[in-house]
């Protein structure tokens, strides 16, 4: 399925129905009274947060909706028929603009949180509002009013509990694959991960999060350089992050720090809440790596920072279980901090 976290859509409401001018005609009463209806009411637009879409994909292929106009009043004192709504369903975790004036509306991260993105227009009102005692037989009437109208920008940021940072084929589709339910494209060269795959991770009987991965960010991806910038948005709904480190064979604790260094200062370029998430430091493919002496370099250079630094193998499975009740310590802090 592909992966579409953005969209332009425009939504226009259903018109409101014209009031009537009509009088009453019946036998014996030659000059019968108004008895014009007024018009109905045009359907709304609704947009609603459902877990059932994973991606803006619908709106790549329609994106002009209209809401049903309503009908006109008549005699007899009938009102038209008021316009149906219609309700458009987007992924948990949308953010709804004005296109136009590019002004926030709404963030719609909850399961059956809705918002009235477009109100129908107002029927008018037939002749027999305007009879008074001065005007028996009025033959004034209301139009109905447009419906409101709006270009809306929608933008996904995924919502996930943690999230895993990295450059490419640091081996952080293989780490999803074995710890979720989620089955992400896996293979030995950068960019596999073409878009965020997340993943439910049950650490336990009481315990289980949400996991993202996302696209690989390189050097200066804040700037939009590589795959990674247009996914960095989706990090920020994350409570805390996962910084994978390769340390397989051939790579030097100089260069595995430098690594490290780089992509925070990407999150420091791209500025937000995203520099100050937690950070968990993972060394990845603990498997292939060829010194012991290149780990406990990194340990203690992580450990001055005051960081917490785990190494695993996603093909041994060494370390993965220190990792998943390390993060499920660290997101129960989390929880309890918010708490208080």
């Amino acid at each position: 399925m592909k992966f579409i976290d953005e969209a332009k859509i425009y939504i226009e409401a259903g018109r409101g129905g014209d009031g009537a001018c009509s009088f009453r005609r019946e036998k014996y009463i030659p000059k019968g009274g108004p008895d014009g209806g007024d018009g109905g009411d045009g359907g709304s637009v609704i947009i609603e947060a459902s877990h059932t879409k994973r991606t803006l994909l619908d709106f790549k292929y329609q994106q002009h909706f209209r809401a049903e106009a309503a009908g006109h009043g008549s005699g007899q004192n009938k009102t038209g028929k008021n316009g149906a709504d219609i309700t458009l369903h987007v992924p948990l975790g949308t953010e709804l603009y004005n296109f136009t004036t590019k002004e926030f509306i709404a963030d719609l991260s909850e399961e059956g949180q809705k918002i009235i993105i477009a109100h129908g227009g107002q029927g008018g009102r037939g002749n027999t509002r305007f009879k008074s005692s001065t005007n028996q037989a009025p033959r004034r009437f209301d139009y109905g009013k447009e419906g409101e109208s709006i270009t809306l920008q929608l933008e996904l940021k995924v919502l996930a509990d943690v999230g895993i940072l990295g450059f490419p084929n640091v081996g952080k589709s293989t780490f999803l694959s074995v710890v979720s339910n989620a089955k992400p494209k896996v293979a030995d060269y950068p960019f596999t991960t073409l878009h965020p795959q997340l993943g439910l991770v049950r650490v336990d009987e009481d315990f289980d999060f949400v996991l993202a991965d996302l696209p690989g960010l390189i050097e200066n991806a804040a700037e939009g350089v590589g795959l990674g910038f247009r996914f960095l948005k989706h990090l920020e709904r994350t409570k805390m992050l996962l910084h994978f480190l390769d340390i397989s064979a051939g790579r030097s604790h100089e260069v595995i720090i430098n690594d490290y260094h780089i992509l925070n200062r990407e999150l420091e370029k791209y500025g937000g809440i995203l520099p100050q998430k937690k950070q968990l430091v993972v060394l990845t493919k603990y498997d292939v790596h060829e010194e012991d002496q290149k780990v406990s370099r990194l340990f203690d250079y992580f450990n001055k920072m005051n960081k917490t630094i785990i190494s695993i193998s996603s093909v041994t499975k060494h370390g993965i279980k220190d990792l998943l009740y390390r993060i499920k310590k660290e997101l129960s802090l989390l929880e309890e901090t918010k708490e208080l």
